[in-house]
């Protein structure tokens, strides 16, 4: 079974602009991105999804590969939706943000592997638990919550399940079996259910919380929830980058 990454990379970013051509390491973020996904043993190839010339340019001055696409594209999904609509040779794709450069390639073959152990499900993604409880009340962190076959059940941005008698409740559940858990947003899509996500109009769930995974969901597609090995770490502010900076930078 074919497995390719792909990496939706967007040059317009509004609360970091430019951010994936940010280079104070001595190379672009999204060249980070790209060699820590590339350590997946899970892929047969990997390739940038570009808007943008200036992207384009900048991952072939790295050597690695890359594919323009339309400019129109609202969102990921749909860039990876547009590579895959050009490789009917491809089964698997595996959608890696380009704003992730500490990826770990466990991860990534944790979720592929996952999928590829259960015929029936339609997509994988990744969770990890919420140790943090400022996190649980931030809608910036999205929840996740699956069933004891790891199919996802729901995510928002609100606290997922509600705890009726107060956030020690959810402590106590720490180290024990816990009660909160962040979605990480790599996921893994079967070629058909990707571009039928794509093709679907968009439900009132999803609008309100501005999560496509829930699309998936309102199809009635399974999402199987595999368990990352840390938190995500993605860039989205210059504090983000400048944190990432000071422990990378080789300048």
């Amino acid at each position: 079974m074919k497995t390719l990454i792909v990496i939706p990379a967007r040059l317009a970013s509004s609360r970091l602009p430019n951010k994936l051509l940010l280079s104070e390491t001595g190379q672009t973020l999204l060249q980070h991105t790209y060699e820590a996904a590339a350590k997946s043993a899970a892929a047969d190839d990997i390739v940038v999804a570009a808007d943008d010339p200036q992207i384009a340019a900048a991952v072939q001055a790295f050597g690695g590969k890359v594919e323009m696409t339309s400019t129109e594209h609202q969102s990921g999904t749909d860039r990876l939706a547009e590579i895959a609509q050009r490789r009917p040779d491809v089964e698997l794709f595996i959608n890696v943000q380009g704003d992730e450069p500490e990826i770990e390639a466990v991860d990534i073959d944790t979720a592929a592997q996952l999928l590829l152990g259960q015929p029936a499900a339609d997509m994988s993604t990744l969770a990890t638990p919420i140790v943090d409880f400022e996190l649980v009340s931030d809608p910036a962190c999205v929840k996740v919550v699956f069933d004891q076959q790891k199919r996802a059940l729901y995510f928002s941005r609100s606290p997922i399940p509600y705890a009726r008698e107060g956030l020690d409740q959810a402590r106590q559940a720490v180290g024990n079996q816990p009660l909160y858990y962040q979605h990480v947003g790599l996921y893994v899509y079967r070629r058909e259910t990707l571009l039928e996500l794509t093709a679907a109009p968009r439900p009132p769930a999803e609008i309100a919380e501005s999560l496509e995974q829930l699309r998936a969901l309102n199809l009635g597609k399974q999402i199987l929830v595999g368990m990352a090995s840390q938190a995500s770490r993605g860039i989205d502010t210059l504090a983000d980058y400048q944190v990432f900076v000071s422990r990378h930078s080789t300048c």
